[in-house]
């Protein structure tokens, strides 16, 4: 039988944290400052770029009352804001709230682009986006627009903002999300309201004043669907931390095979005895024998885990193993154990490495640039916008070393025995 050496016991160097952070530091200074540059925020109505005749701004720039004579559709009263919504971060929002609805109710909010026609609505003509009032409509680039929400009148407060993560615009009606659309206009874009009709009056509200729509937890949740999307490409170690060996060894298989490839290694061992100790912790002792024959047969011939190996199999025999003296298997260090066993074996493959202390090193560094990478290139496609990859590698690096002298200290003597066996095989 081929004997090939397992990375956790390849050998016994390490590598320095220190050293990793200073290269990270100067790699990526420069993208990080960059990062943390704050933006301008909308803060008022622009009553220099406006149509002018059509519409009257209030002297705090933040109501529009309309005073012209709508005779056609090029009568517009619109507004936007003095700066552009801002880029680098998950969505921007504001609300408009409609005062007075006149007659018809043409009242608009949305986004445009710097260029655009004041004497139109929001989403009538190119490059802008605008939810209408008077038939609940969403209008993208064009007249003719598409059913998309409920009308809004006097007293309703509608909000419009861009979900830089997903590249969508969303519009919101008295605090309620009503539906999002594809975003699909390059560049910066202005927040834009619109008045059409007689008597219309609407306020504009930049966060100065708490929203009726909870943007905190609209943006809350589009980073927990971030995280689950990252969690569903990665082996997550809550999956042998819950006891679902199954699923560490489907995602082994899919993201890591190179781990899983000799089926006596070690770590297999370490999988599939952990199989075992879960049927045995559910009770399904009929399950946990079939398991042993089928997986745990071919370690008998393995001579530095025969101890380990007994000690399994030894659950079988007690009525109660948890009082017995293998009972520990059944603790849930155990699983913390084989936890920190498969997470050091991906943080150290590296196909292409030969030494143990550039394994981790490599792997560690390489996650970042990738990262960085990714985030540079989403946001270059999306026209340099979308929440910055921002991390601070001194922070980290202090606290990944404080967390590693701990858990070595807390396991130290707990784990001496197993981590020997480890390296001798």
């Amino acid at each position: 039988m081929e004997n090939k050496q397992d990375p956790v016991a390849a050998g016994k160097g390490s590598f320095d944290l220190f050293n990793l952070s200073s290269r990270w530091a100067s790699a990526w200074a420069e993208s990080s400052s960059a990062a943390k540059t704050d933006e301008e925020e909308p803060s008022y109505l622009n009553t220099f770029n406006s149509s002018g005749m059509f519409q009257m701004v209030s002297m705090d720039k933040m109501s529009v009352q309309y005073v012209g004579s709508p005779q056609h559709f090029y009568d517009v009263g619109a507004v936007q804001a003095n700066c552009p919504a801002p880029t680098r971060r998950i969505a921007y929002y504001f609300e408009m709230t409609v005062k007075n609805a006149g007659q018809k109710g043409q009242i608009a909010i949305g986004f445009t682009t710097k260029e655009f026609n004041l004497r139109r609505k929001p989403g009538w003509e190119a490059n802008s986006c605008g939810y209408h009032g008077d038939d609940g409509y969403l209008y993208h680039g064009q007249e003719k627009g598409e059913p998309f929400g409920p009308k809004y009148t006097s007293d309703d407060t509608v909000g419009a903002g861009i979900n830089y993560s997903t590249q969508e615009f969303f519009f919101t009606k008295n605090g309620e999300l009503v539906g999002t659309v594809c975003k699909d206009i390059k560049g910066l874009l202005y927040p834009t309201i619109a008045v059409h009709g007689t008597n219309e009056e609407v306020t504009v509200n930049f966060g100065k004043q708490p929203y009726r729509f909870d943007i905190e937890v609209f943006i809350l949740k589009e980073k927990l669907k971030q995280e689950e999307l990252i969690d569903k490409l990665t082996l997550s170690p809550n999956f042998i931390m819950n006891g679902d060996i199954d699923s560490v060894f489907r995602s082994l298989h899919e993201w890591y095979p190179q781990i899983v490839q000799i089926d006596t290694s070690v770590i297999c061992f370490l999988l599939h005895s952990q199989r075992f100790i879960e049927y045995i912790r559910a009770g399904q002792l009929m399950e946990a024998v079939k398991y042993a024959r089928a997986e745990l047969n071919k370690f008998f011939t393995i001579k530095p885990l025969d101890d380990l190996l007994e000690d399994v199999i030894a659950l079988l025999a007690y009525e109660d193993p948890s009082k017995s003296c293998v009972g520990h298997l059944l603790h849930p260090g155990q699983r913390e154990f084989v936890a920190d066993a498969v997470n050091a074996m991906v943080l150290t493959t590296s196909p292409g490495s030969k030494r143990i202390d550039d394994w981790a090193f490599s792997r560690l560094e390489k996650l970042l640039k990738q990262l960085t990478q990714c985030s540079l290139e989403r946001r270059a496609l999306y026209g340099e916008q979308g929440e910055a990859f921002d991390i601070c590698f001194g922070r980290m690096i202090k606290m990944i070393i404080k967390d590693q002298k701990r858990d070595n200290k807390n396991k130290k003597k707990k784990l001496k025995t197993k981590t020997n066996i480890l390296k001798s095989n």
